[in-house]
């Protein structure tokens, strides 16, 4: 089959590589549509030790069943040709943060893209136990969204937003648009977007921002205080995870308020903890999702609640080194790339 190898940094290429078998307990699922995630940027750059060449990266995707293994087959749970998409993060399911539903802290996770090959490749396989079905009302585009929708879910779950809280949100790429809508459902109606692309902000706005911030023309902090009559945001998320964006997380939020960091960008940021200190701000990571928060995703997918309509972009994966560098130089209106690999539409 054919795969998007990465070969170290900056170095992507199609390679023919042999196509993946299903073991008793897993699915093949023939790539329909492969999103580009932000953390895959960082690891194009060779900066994310967790991906080492050489690699298939992707892990937001959608597809239809190929072939599985004897007990997939043998429980009559799965079809051949059946839509579907998956949660690649892979945990055991018994420990006891699976138990209590927080896998994505799951010791043993492994993620395609990074522990197994991902899906920027004609197909790609993973246990039947990660796989869901697309519901009928829901196209195999949207479907790829279900990743990176559900880690959004996840911020806003962390967030915990009351109705009567303002919001900042560093950082309008795709979690960040994703996080914006997520946090909206929890009835928040003061959401501050920040993000240096005219653009993007331009989307943000539609999709429910009160305020847009483009640093380039005015100093984000002042901005925020500005907007907030000078008392600072209830709750701050950093889509970005920058070292300047984590402080500035910190720096705009009222006493008491809290920051959520779910970019990945820097291994390592100084913060102003004295400040968080004497402020009493509550700063937590957000990672991936849980097993529910990936089911809420597809819900709110299937329900028009939340998505990416405008500036989504269908690539072969010819063009996929192409559009690692183009997303990490000038974007422009692009939310979302997804590679298709000549999957089943």
């Amino acid at each position: 089959m054919r795969a998007l190898i990465y070969e170290g940094p900056k170095e992507m290429n199609v390679r023919e590589v042999e196509a993946p078998i299903a073991g008793e307990d897993e699915v093949v699922i023939q790539v329909a549509y492969s999103g580009i995630c932000g953390s895959e940027l960082s690891g194009y750059l060779g900066k994310n030790s967790l991906r080492k060449p050489p690699m298939i990266f992707g892990h937001e995707f959608s597809g239809t069943i190929a072939s599985m293994g004897s007990r997939v087959e043998a429980s009559g749970a799965w079809a051949i040709g059946q839509r579907v998409t998956a949660n690649p993060l892979v945990t055991c399911g018994h420990c006891d943060r699976c138990a209590s539903g927080r896998q994505q802290l799951c010791v043993s996770r492994k993620l395609l893209s990074a522990a197994l090959p991902g899906s920027n490749a004609e197909y790609v396989k993973i246990p039947a136990a990660f796989v869901y079905a697309v519901p009928d009302g829901m196209t195999l585009q949207q479907a790829a969204l279900a990743e990176p929708t559900a880690c959004a879910v996840r911020v806003a779950e962390l967030a915990a937003a009351k109705p009567t809280d303002k919001v900042l949100i560093l950082g309008m790429g795709p979690i960040g648009l994703l996080a914006l809508q997520a946090v909206l459902q929890y009835g928040v109606s003061d959401v501050i977007a920040v993000d240096m692309n005219e653009d993007r902000l331009a989307i943000a706005r539609r999709l429910g921002a009160k305020h847009v911030i483009c640093p380039a023309g005015v100093d984000t902090l002042e901005e925020v205080k500005r907007l907030t009559g000078g008392s600072g945001v209830n709750i701050a998320i950093d889509a970005v995870g920058a070292g300047l964006t984590r402080k500035q997380c910190v720096l705009a939020c009222a006493t008491g308020g809290r920051v959520v960091f779910t970019g990945l960008h820097e291994e390592e940021s100084a913060l102003p903890i004295n400040i968080a200190i004497r402020s009493e701000i509550t700063m937590t990571g957000s990672f991936a999702y849980s097993a529910i928060n990936f089911r809420t995703a597809l819900q709110w997918l299937e329900e028009g609640r939340i998505g990416l309509d405008e500036g989504v972009i269908e690539a072969p994966l010819s063009e996929g080194a192409k559009w690692f560098e183009t997303l990490l130089g000038s974007p422009g209106h692009v939310s979302k790339v997804l590679l298709v690999p000549g999957g089943a539409s």
